[in-house]
């Protein structure tokens, strides 16, 4: 078996089948945008163990992150998915594991997050975690003792929750921003047309009210953080859906706007329909920006962590209380 050098340029994402003559379906090659630069230096090599010897899932892993390498190798950062590995729902895009997940939760978990984040010196954290629908509160009160357990061991360290819609379970929202994270996120994903095929489980119109709630109390002044969303491309959608999905969610009062292209994870998952052009996230990131958002991030290789702690100014960081 031929080994991989450790500065290879690779291509990621299964790719997209295209359809072709008699039924069968043919690979199509990936652009040169999408190849990125395999690399494990000693920097790697300890979040890695340091991930492991605490038994924290992350979805650097579980979800195949293209830019694992840079975050784990060059930055020391990770994103922790809290709740265990098994998720309720069963997106057609995701390659987190999908089922019944063990009963409970963690009780642990938040602390040994905490202790990572301390050991590794974090001043931006990113908190994600599975649909847990079978969690009375959605996993609501998870989210907060881990919040919580950062703060009280890392207080310089703001902390970024990523966190499903909770199904619209009652006082959710409230019981994360409680614990005053300093970004609070929630993905819409992808455009109204493509939810039934893409999110079966979930709903633009809720995912949307999540956030607008979010951003409602931004503006009352109960919740000194910045809300957050991201969006792929790739799935299926136009581009005048992308626009108005772009509209949509800062109609809803959202400040900072994450765009990148989906890349299909296993042949299991849904193809990918088209490669969209670096110089097209340029045009989504204008047109973000002349709405109003604070801040977007969009590019091929954008995840809705990658470079978290770029948009969250001095003034919002704990140290600057």
């Amino acid at each position: 078996m031929r080994k991989t050098s450790s500065s290879q340029l690779v291509q990621i994402g299964a790719g997209p089948d295209a359809a072709a003559e008699g039924g069968r379906r043919r690979r199509e090659p990936r652009p040169d945008w999408l190849r990125i630069r395999l690399a494990t230096p000693e920097k790697f090599q300890q979040v890695k163990k340091l991930v492991g010897n605490l038994s924290l899932n992350t979805v650097c892993t579980e979800a195949r992150c293209p830019n694992i390498y840079e975050c784990w190798g060059e930055h020391g950062t990770a994103t922790f998915m809290i709740l265990g590995d098994t998720c309720t729902r069963r997106c057609g895009f995701c390659s987190v594991n999908t089922g019944r997940p063990a009963p409970g939760v963690d009780v642990d978990e938040p602390e040994h997050v905490a202790q990572a984040v301390a050991s590794m010196g974090l001043s931006h954290a990113v908190i994600t975690s599975v649909d847990r629908d079978d969690l009375p509160d959605g996993g609501a009160g998870h989210f907060r003792s881990t919040i919580e357990a950062i703060h009280q061991r890392s207080p310089e360290c703001a902390v970024e929750v990523l966190t499903p819609d909770f199904r619209g379970f009652e006082g959710a929202l409230e019981t994360v921003l409680a614990a005053r994270p300093e970004v609070f996120s929630h993905n819409m994903e992808t455009v109204p047309r493509l939810y039934r095929e893409a999110r079966p489980g979930s709903s633009y119109d809720r995912s949307l009210d999540l956030l607008g709630a979010a951003a409602q109390k931004v503006e009352a002044g109960e919740y000194p953080g910045r809300v957050k969303t991201s969006i792929m491309v790739g799935l299926g959608e136009r581009d005048d859906e992308v626009y108005a999905t772009i509209r949509d969610i800062r109609e809803a009062g959202v400040q900072v706007l994450a765009i990148g292209q989906y890349l299909q994870p296993t042949r299991n998952h849904l193809p990918v329909d088209r490669y969209v052009h670096p110089e097209q996230f340029a045009e989504y990131r204008d047109y973000a920006m002349s709405l109003g958002y604070l801040h977007c991030e969009a590019g091929p290789l954008v995840r809705s962590s990658y470079h978290a702690h770029e948009h969250v100014p001095d003034a919002m960081k704990p140290q600057s209380v």
